[in-house]
C-alpha cells in the first residue's frame, strides 16, 4: 500500500517515514511550501532530502505558497484586524495538510496520507493521543469524515519523550536534521504575531481601555496587541486589582478590561464547521483553546448552524475566533469558529 507522509524535516515526522517503511509501507515523502521564509524551506528541505536518501523513499516539494496564502495566512491577518483571535492551524489542516495535500496525494496514486501529529483514529474520528501532553486532536477537529478513514498518525500510540531517544536509537542520523526553534506552533510566525501584522496593518493606534461599564480608565497602544484574557500591555490608571481584557472593539479601538470573574463564560456560541449530519444534542465535553481543560456542557445546534453550548462550569479566557471542540469521552465530535 502507498502512502503520502507530509514531512517537516524535524525528527517527528522523519522517524514516521522509518515507522511507516517498517511497518510494509512504500511511502512517498511529501514537503509542502506553505510560507514566504525561503531559507527555513531550504534548511527544511535539505532535511527532507537526507531522510529520503536514507530510507531510499521518493521525496517531493510542492509549492502551495499562493494558495496558503489564500486560504490561511490572509485569514490569519484580517482576523485579527476584525478583533479576533484566530486558530491557523486548525484552519490549515482541512483546508490545506488534509485538503490540498490530500487531493495531491491521491494523484501520485497513494491510498492513504500520513502525518507526525499527536493524535489517533477511532471510530471513523479523530481520537486523542495517548500523550495527552502532546495531544494535537484540538487542531483536527475540522476534518472531514472520508478524509479521516484515509488517515495515518504513527506517533498517536508513543509517548513523545519516549519517541525522540528511541528515533534517534534507530537512525542516529537524525540528530544531526538542522532545525528552527519552534515559535507559537504557526510556521509562518518566526517571534510574535504582530510582527506579521504589521507588514500589512497599522497596529500602533493608540486608544481608551474601559472598564465593563464603560467608564474610560486607561489606554492600550493599538487593539491588535492584545486577545481576550491578556494581563499586560494596558496602562490602567489607580488600578489596584489585576486587570484582564474581556473584550475587543475593533471598529472603536477600545479594550475592556475587567476582573477574571469578568472572563468567565457559561454560555458560548459557535458557527458549525464540522458537526456531522448524524450530530444530536446532549452533553459533550468541550475544549474552548488547545491547552484550555474540557469542560462537560449541554450542546445543542439550531437550524442556522450555531452551536450552542451551556457549560456545567465556568471556562475563561474565550476569544472570538477560535475553535469550540466537542468531544465524546477522547473522540472528537466536531466543533465549529466561536463568535
Amino acid at each position: 500500500m502507498k502512502v503520502a507522509l507530509l514531512m517537516s524535516g524535524g525528527v517527528d515526522s522523519s522517524y514516521c517515514a522509518y515507522l511507516l517503511q517498517e511497518q510494509g509501507y512504500e511511502v512517498i515523502g511529501i514537503y509542502l511550501k506553505l510560507h514566504e521564509d525561503e531559507n527555513k524551506h531550504a534548511t527544511n528541505i535539505k532535511n527532507v532530502t537526507k531522510v529520503g536518501e536514507y530510507l531510499g523513499i521518493q521525496t517531493r516539494v510542492i509549492d502551495a505558497k499562493k494558495l496558503f496564502k489564500e486560504r490561511v495566512y490572509d485569514y490569519f491577518v484580517n482576523s485579527y484586524a476584525k478583533g479576533l483571535t484566530p486558530n491557523p492551524c486548525a484552519f490549515c489542516n482541512p483546508l490545506m495538510k488534509f485538503g490540498f495535500a490530500f487531493e495531491q496525494a491521491l494523484a501520485l496514486g497513494c491510498d492513504k496520507i500520513a502525518t507526525g501529529h499527536y493524535a489517533r483514529i477511532k471510530d471513523g474520528h479523530i481520537q486523542e493521543a495517548l500523550d495527552k501532553s502532546k495531544d494535537q486532536s484540538y487542531f483536527l477537529f475540522g476534518l472531514k469524515k472520508e478524509v479521516i478513514a484515509q488517515i495515518i498518525f504513527p506517533l498517536g500510540d508513543m509517548i513523545k519523550e519516549q519517541m525522540k531517544p528511541l528515533a534517534l536509537k534507530k537512525l542516529p542520523w537524525l540528530g544531526s536534521l538542522e532545525s528552527y526553534k519552534e515559535s507559537q506552533e504557526i510556521c509562518f510566525v518566526n517571534d510574535t504575531y504582530i510582527e506579521v501584522l504589521q507588514k500589512h496593518l497599522q497596529t500602533e493606534q493608540k486608544g481608551f481601555v474601559k472598564n465593563t461599564k464603560g467608564e474610560v480608565i486607561g489606554e492600550h497602544k493599538g487593539y491588535m496587541h492584545y486577545t481576550i484574557g491578556k494581563r499586560k500591555g494596558m496602562r490602567i490608571d489607580g488600578a489596584h486589582d489585576p486587570h484582564f481584557v474581556v473584550d475587543i472593539d475593533a471598529k472603536n479601538n477600545t479594550i475592556t478590561a475587567g476582573t477574571k470573574e469578568d472572563l468567565a463564560k457559561i454560555q458560548i456560541q459557535a458557527q458549525n464547521f464540522s458537526l456531522r449530519e448524524d450530530f444530536s444534542a446532549g452533553v459533550y465535553g468541550v475544549k474552548v483553546r488547545y491547552r484550555s481543560p474540557k469542560v462537560l456542557a449541554d450542546i445543542c445546534l439550531d437550524d442556522d448552524g450555531v452551536i450552542n453550548a451551556t457549560l456545567q462550569e465556568p471556562v475563561y479566557g474565550v476569544a472570538s475566533g477560535q475553535a469550540l471542540v466537542l468531544y465524546r469521552d477522547d473522540l472528537v465530535v466536531g466543533g465549529g469558529w466561536i463568535s
